[in-house]
């Protein structure tokens, strides 16, 4: 099967649009869409939904996707493998991020990669752990930069950072030196990513907690101007605490929580030529950034 074709078909479904996948890949439309017919005739089923509105996967499609990923995995691993046979160095590195703590450091580490390797394309993406680990599974990402998930992955350690409540300044535990954990269930609770698997419901529901909840955000700056005027308490990762806000307090927890943060990666012997180069650059240089954000 042609795993050009496959990365193809990935493509359309991504930019929801045979005309938007032809802009990325440097096809006419009328192109893709013979590629799409061509891999439809192969497969002997269709593939795509196709509207005025865009294109949707059919449900069969749907079923084939983690192959079809492999494939196009494997295929530009493979190109990427005779390039480096050729002595021409290619590749595209895929990095997700969880942490903002890391943004900056990691765009930078980025784009001193890419004045070394040229011809290797870079991108990031920015998610919470979970969603993270299970593109780095699906070969959709090369490295992640995570709270520490179940999951089938090497795993570089970078920092065990505390969880802490934050609290009003008003809060009668302002003062304390601690934040009991159980009280998140009885203070008004404002929810960081409703919906989401995050260091916070983790933790809360390993302690058998249900907090609560009075409001839910989406942005930790709005969760913090929440608590600030007394709408109620939340809990951040200690690296996002803003010591320098005299409106709220930020509280270790009792008993105390700590996040292994660190640097998940494919197995070596599944990596891209170029994803192994990027991990090998960029662990050191992530590993400085951890050892500057330590207390």
């Amino acid at each position: 099967m042609d795993t050009g074709k496959c990365r193809a078909l990935l493509t359309v479904i991504e930019s929801g649009s045979l005309a938007a996948a032809a802009d990325q890949l440097g096809y006419t439309t009328s192109g893709i869409s013979r590629m799409m017919l061509s891999l439809e005739t192969e497969l002997g089923f269709p593939l795509l939904i196709r509207r005025k509105s865009g294109v949707t996967p059919t449900a069969e499609c749907t079923k084939m996707l983690p192959t079809l990923t492999q494939l196009a995995t494997l295929g530009e691993t493979c190109e990427q493998q005779a390039s480096l046979i050729r002595g021409v160095e290619v590749g595209h590195v895929r990095v997700g991020c969880a942490y903002r703590s890391f943004y900056a450091p990691i765009a930078q580490i980025l784009r001193e990669f890419s004045a070394a390797h040229p011809g290797v394309e870079t991108d990031m993406t920015v998610r919470n752990s979970t969603p993270l680990v299970r593109d780095l599974e699906r070969g959709e990402i090369d490295l992640a930069i995570i709270s520490l998930r179940e999951g089938d992955f090497d795993w570089t350690p970078l920092l065990d950072d505390p969880i802490v409540a934050v609290v009003p300044a008003s809060h009668p535990l302002a003062d304390a030196e601690s934040y009991p954990i159980k009280r998140f269930a009885k203070d008004p609770f404002i929810v960081l990513y409703p919906d989401e698997e995050s260091d916070n419901s983790r933790t809360l529901a390993s302690h058998g907690i249900h907090p609560h909840s009075h409001n839910t955000v989406r942005e930790l700056r709005e969760a913090t101007e929440l608590v600030a005027i007394g709408i109620g308490v939340t809990m951040i990762n200690r690296i996002y605490a803003d010591w320098s806000d005299d409106r709220v307090r930020a509280l270790p927890l009792s008993p105390g929580v700590n996040i292994p943060i660190g640097v998940a990666t494919a197995h070596r012997d599944l990596a891209s030529p170029a994803a192994r180069a990027f991990a090998a650059f960029a662990l050191p240089r992530l590993q400085d950034t951890a050892n500057a954000l330590k207390p």
